[in-house]
């Protein structure tokens, strides 16, 4: 467990997600769907594999571990934490460099086709990451697109856009106002008129579920998030740190995808990527990068945004 909760009311380093009088709010929002990033983001522990696919329990640390169905343990084998390529690959270097991260909040990892930025139906994702692709020569950054889960009703709601480093919000982007969105914020480099940005705080973790892209993504991603909220809530941390499922990232054969974005000792946000994550990795996770501001468990390590 994490030596950080005793005194956490005196010596966290980090600003809440919400001011005390959210406490309630916050706790009822990290247990149904924690919002990707700072307290929007939507929880990831509602990815949903595709059929087929099995979410396995995290076990408890102190409890004897319990024997899977046959069915369970197959899948874990072939798809999930057991399967022979984990820790085959070297995973430093393999992200590729960008400046700026953004996180488009859209529905849930169980109602995400395979490819979310080239569907028909789904408006919003398809012309932000088209506008986004068409406007890169004149993007002020080099900018990363990803899809986290957004539920209306909830901290992180449908159309919520999240941007890293700058740890920012804007509220209810709509598939009508994408154009302008793109020109003003990520070329321009200015605000959005008709929203204003919303500084976020505290640290956020995304991880890949997107089960109808890679079945290792679908299987691995949900038990990891039902870790990640156990270990939150254990440590005291509820309100500091969010965690929400994403879309593809990268690099299925290194799933458990997690990124991590937290302030470092001299409080500047940077995003460090992990693969090969398995729930038993999570404790660590939070008390490198959270407890100790920053610090990089390396044999998990794939890059770092930012720098």
């Amino acid at each position: 467990t994490l030596s950080i909760s005793p005194k956490l009311s005196k010596q966290f380093p980090f600003q809440p997600l919400l001011p005390p009088q959210h406490a309630p709010g916050r706790r009822r929002l990290l247990q149904h769907r924690l919002l990707p990033l700072l307290l929007p983001m939507a929880d990831p522990s509602h990815s949903s594999p595709t059929a087929g696919d099995a979410i396995l329990p995290p076990q408890a640390s102190d409890a004897p571990e319990a024997p899977l169905p046959a069915a369970a343990a197959d899948l874990d084998k072939e798809f999930g934490f057991q399967r022979e390529e984990l820790h085959t690959e070297k995973l430093a270097g393999t992200v590729g460099f960008h400046e700026r991260h953004v996180f488009l909040c859209y529905k849930g990892p169980e109602e995400w086709p395979s490819h979310l930025e080239a569907t028909e139906s789904d408006r919003l994702p398809r012309l932000l990451a088209a506008a986004i692709k068409a406007r890169k020569p004149d993007l002020k950054k080099s900018t990363k697109l990803t899809i986290c889960e957004g539920e209306d009703g909830t901290e992180s709601s449908l159309g919520d856009v999240l941007i890293f480093p700058d740890m920012i919000r804007y509220r209810g982007l709509t598939h009508f106002d994408v154009d302008n969105f793109v020109e003003e914020v990520l070329v321009k480099d200015t605000e959005w008129l008709p929203g204003s940005p919303e500084a976020i705080r505290g640290s956020y973790v995304f991880v890949c579920c997107h089960g109808s892209r890679d079945k290792r993504c679908g299987v691995c991603g949900p038990a990891l998030i039902t870790r990640f909220k156990e270990e939150i809530e254990a440590e005291g941390l509820d309100g500091h740190v969010a965690v929400s499922a994403c879309s593809h990232v990268g690099g299925h054969k290194y799933a458990g995808n997690v990124i991590i974005f937290s302030p470092d000792a001299k409080g500047e946000v940077t995003g460090n990527w992990y693969g090969y994550v398995a729930p038993d990795d999570v404790p660590e996770l939070l008390h490198k990068q959270i407890g100790q501001r920053g610090a990089i468990v390396n044999r998990l390590w794939r890059y770092q945004s930012f720098v």
